[in-house]
């Protein structure tokens, strides 16, 4: 008879929760919209793992996936998250691409699931709704698999996966726009609204165009937008360089042009800081939403991958 010790048994089993950490790392910044919010229940769930009596888990991966799933809703309908949310001070935190956090991108509806549009969109979802929609289309769980980790019955997993499918397909611009056509038409938007010709800025807008802004963390709710010609004006404000906004980035950022969860961005780099990140969504070969975010504390893990990432040259060598 072979004898296994507990610390071998215990690293066996911490390699295995390690595996899957990714995975689950992602699933919670999708119901989250925040990676250091997503890092902590991971890391709680971790804490769990170690205490469960492990050799009775039959299958450690959907065990996983409901305690991060539960700790997530937890958190969703905490006071302090409905506060955040109501007051609608709220955008989610912006991801570079590659980063393991984003987590599967092999289906347009896995890719759709981490964008800044679909993440705001599932504001509208109740949390069930919302891990619901998320177990079955990110991830591919079955409506079996997903009532027992949630402890609803299948029929009822299913009327909630339709009824957040609907809600979200009535709201959502779909489709991707072509990489090259993107980025040319980022790159426009930025040379119109540094130059300030608010003409060409307009033209680049969708009819129906709305943007939206964190204010850089200095007011209590999110700025909106929502004509053409009020983004354009704000787009030549904040976009066109001057002393003043140099002051208050504490320097003179690069402007480099980036994917953030998916979308084309604009990433103001200060040093190997990033000290903000504009990402555009592109519908029909115009611009379809401008969102805005310069919070520090939003900010933080994309400098962390921006810093071990290999950048092209700046579209701004100096802003």
């Amino acid at each position: 008879m072979v004898h296994v010790d507990s610390t071998t048994t215990d690293r066996f089993d911490t390699s295995r929760f390690e595996a899957s950490r990714n995975r689950l790392t992602s699933l919670a910044y999708r119901l989250l919209g925040s990676a250091a919010d997503a890092e902590d229940a991971v890391q709680t769930a971790f804490l769990r793992w170690q205490d469960a009596d492990r050799q009775r888990i039959e299958v450690p991966e959907a065990w996983l996936t409901k305690v991060v799933t539960n700790l997530c809703l937890d958190r969703l309908r905490s006071a302090q998250a409905r506060r955040e949310r109501t007051v609608g001070a709220w955008l989610p935190e912006p991801l570079l691409d590659g980063d393991p956090m984003l987590g599967p991108a092999e289906t347009f509806e896995q890719r759709e699931s981490v964008s800044l549009a679909v993440l705001l969109l599932m504001e509208r979802l109740s949390p069930l709704e919302r891990a619901v929609y998320l177990l079955r289309e990110a991830f591919s769980y079955s409506h079996a698999e997903i009532a027992g980790m949630l402890d609803v019955t299948e029929s009822a997993s299913q009327q909630h996966f339709h009824r957040a499918r609907r809600r979200i397909a009535a709201a959502r611009r779909r489709g991707e726009a072509d990489p090259a056509s993107a980025r040319r038409i980022v790159e426009e938007f930025l040379d119109a609204a540094s130059s300030g010709r608010t003409e060409r800025l307009v033209a680049l807008l969708t009819d129906d165009a709305t943007a939206v802004s964190d204010g850089a963390g200095l007011t209590e709710s999110l700025m909106r937008f929502d004509t053409p010609e009020r983004i354009a004006a704000i787009a030549r404000a904040g976009l066109k360089p001057s002393a003043a906004k140099r002051r208050l980035a504490g320097g003179t950022p690069a402007v480099h042009y980036a994917l953030v969860n998916g979308d084309p961005a604009l990433l103001f780099v200060l040093g190997d800081q990033v000290v903000g990140a504009v990402a555009f969504e592109i519908t029909g070969g115009k611009i379809a939403a401008v969102r805005g975010i310069a919070a520090p504390a939003r900010l933080g893990r994309i400098t962390e991958a921006w810093r071990q990432h290999e950048p092209e040259p700046p579209l701004i060598a100096r802003w």
